[in-house]
């Protein structure tokens, strides 16, 4: 398999073909890597999101569906509507969702987050799960997600934060920087994709910042609480009635 990817590609093209090439690993490495703790915080998104009774949400850089299936199984009621720029993700999904019974709920589209098919006013939620920090440009997607929402509606926003706590950061800079990135290419075969992932933490917006980003996106009332120690936030905000 050749894991290079052209040095003049754009970052979405980056992402998109990083995560074609270790989609056949990617559910098993998420568990693995995470310790299974991606589960719960999965679940925290969803009961969030279930508070204001939506009938059809949309899934942002859903992957392989995991978060799209949670939120399907606790509510029978719900539709979700998933999107990925990469394909081999989503064909792991549509296994899944397959496989689950819920295709007559869960509609998964191969589409970029900048560039949305839907009209405006579409959804009554959103959610991202460590999506966002992948956006070639963040404030556009925020505000496309933004735009196909309607007023009134939330979108809730999973993400990796670096620890306040100096004793624990030093230990989770240690795993993300240097136990991560080694399991991950073993067992992935790809060289940079875990590479990418701590460098990309690093890198984005986190806490107070990305309340600003959201709010700068058009959305209000951004909130974020921390979750396991600080390593992940949940962020939420509101797209206003008028």
């Amino acid at each position: 398999m050749n894991n290079t990817i052209p040095i003049n590609s754009t970052k979405e093209q980056q992402v998109e073909e990083m995560f074609n090439g270790i989609a056949h690993r990617y559910d098993f490495l998420n568990r693995v890597l995470s310790f299974g703790i991606d589960r719960r915080w999965r679940k925290k998104l969803v009961k969030g999101i279930l508070k204001g009774n939506p009938n059809h949400v949309l899934d942002i850089a859903t992957g392989t569906a995991d978060l799209a299936i949670v939120l399907a199984e606790k509510n029978r009621n719900v539709k979700v509507t998933g999107v990925d720029i990469a394909e081999n993700m989503l064909s792991f999904g549509r296994t899944k969702v397959q496989k689950k019974r819920l295709a007559n709920r869960i509609e998964l589209i191969k589409a970029s987050a900048l560039s949305l098919p839907f009209n405006d006013k579409s959804f009554d939620a959103a959610m991202v799960a460590f999506g966002v920090r992948n956006f070639q440009e963040p404030v556009t997607g925020l505000t496309e997600i933004n735009r196909v929402l309607r007023p009134g509606a939330q979108i809730f926003v999973l993400e990796f934060t670096n620890p306040r706590s100096k004793f624990f950061g030093k230990l989770y800079t240690f795993y993300f920087l240097k136990v991560l990135p080694t399991i991950g290419r073993l067992v992935s075969g790809h060289s940079e994709a875990y590479t990418y992932l701590p460098a990309s933490v690093k890198a984005f917006a986190e806490r107070e910042a990305f309340t600003k980003m959201l709010n700068d996106s058009g959305f209000t009332n951004a909130s974020y609480r921390e979750l396991s120690f600080g390593i992940a936030s949940l962020y939420q905000a509101v797209k206003p009635l008028s």
